[in-house]
């Protein structure tokens, strides 16, 4: 699973660009935009805060479990659709 991917699924879904999320974190936009692309991973206090501003905490969660319990990526997309919206496929294509 990307994870970048999904930390801009739940940005996207919460409807907040990389400005808005950046500002919310105190953050610029640059950062973020190395998260979600994968050229910069986040730590864990940035990881909650991610999902906390973006009001997807379950998704984090859901998230989490995935990594620990190895759950295919199928059963996750699943998990997350009706938290995030169908649009979370085109990430993991």
């Amino acid at each position: 699973m990307k994870l970048g991917a999904l930390l801009q699924a739940c940005r996207i879904g919460s409807g907040m660009s990389q400005e808005d999320l950046a500002a919310q974190m105190n953050r610029s936009q640059t950062c973020i935009s190395k998260y979600e692309n994968e050229r910069k991973t986040p730590d864990i206090y940035t990881f909650i805060e991610w999902f906390k501003q973006t009001n997807t905490q379950e998704v984090g969660n859901i998230f989490i479990q995935q990594m620990m319990s190895g759950i295919d990526l199928a059963t996750v997309v699943q998990s997350l659709l009706p938290i995030v919206g169908g649009f979370v496929w085109l990430f993991f294509l």
